[in-house]
């Protein structure tokens, strides 16, 4: 039996889900519970795995405080038309980056920074260490 590969929309709208989840600090399973679903379920939403309902959906936008259009934003397009100059691939790799656990600690501790300089003066050293690295991982 072939596995079934999840659909890129659903990907991108369970990584969202996973990213807001994490930035609001809430765990796996108290939005289970909050749901009335497992952990696991919670977790399958979030790798795409399993569709999110729209009733679903709306119920963890409320509970998450956004918008349900907020999981949509920087979707993959498919077959449809892109307009304008988006980078299709930059808006992945940002998505993918934020709904990582580095992606969201990075974010939380960088915003809590209220001096401009420092926070510029910590782009311009994560750039030059980006940059001596040349890309490697």
């Amino acid at each position: 039996m072939l596995k079934k590969i999840p659909n890129p929309i659903d990907r991108h709208v369970g990584s969202r889900v996973r990213m807001r989840r994490m930035l609001a600090g809430v765990s796996q399973e108290k939005l289970g519970d909050a749901l009335g679903l497992t952990f696991q379920q919670v977790q399958k939403y979030e790798k795409g795995s399993n569709r999110i309902s729209a009733s679903r959906l709306q119920q963890i936008a409320k509970m998450l405080d956004v918008p349900v259009s907020f999981f949509f934003e920087g979707a993959p397009t498919g077959d449809m038309p892109t307009g304008g100059f988006s980078d299709a691939a930059s808006s992945a790799y940002v998505s993918d980056f934020m709904a990582s656990s580095e992606g969201v600690q990075l974010t939380k501790a960088f915003v809590r920074i209220k001096n401009g300089k420092v926070r510029r003066r910590i782009i311009d050293l994560v750039e030059s260490l980006a940059e001596e690295d040349g890309g490697n991982a």
